[in-house]
């Protein structure tokens, strides 16, 4: 089953290749999207896949890379659109 999420990641999360972990398990997974930092020092992210592929996501979202402490993350859970084209880091 395909879904879809956007999510607000808070915490130490800038500066320290946050985006590029995002990235990579999101190609591990096969899920498409894209991850940016906030001008608040918060990254977000919108990631669509498998459902299973994306509750995996969110379990390595929560860990972050070696350097990141994550203080949260809210989920808003939203129907597919059918994204296609992989997973970027916007800048």
């Amino acid at each position: 089953m395909r879904a879809r999420f956007q999510a607000i990641v808070s915490g130490r999360v800038q500066g320290v290749a946050y985006r590029y972990f995002a990235q990579r398990w999101a190609g591990s997974l096969s899920l498409s999207g894209w991850v940016r930092n906030l001008d608040d020092g918060r990254v977000e992210l919108l990631a669509e896949g498998d459902k299973r592929a994306l509750e995996e996501f969110l379990t390595h979202l929560r860990d972050g890379p070696r350097l990141a402490v994550v203080d949260g993350i809210e989920v808003r859970w939203e129907p597919p659109t059918g994204e296609a084209g992989g997973f970027r880091i916007e800048f």
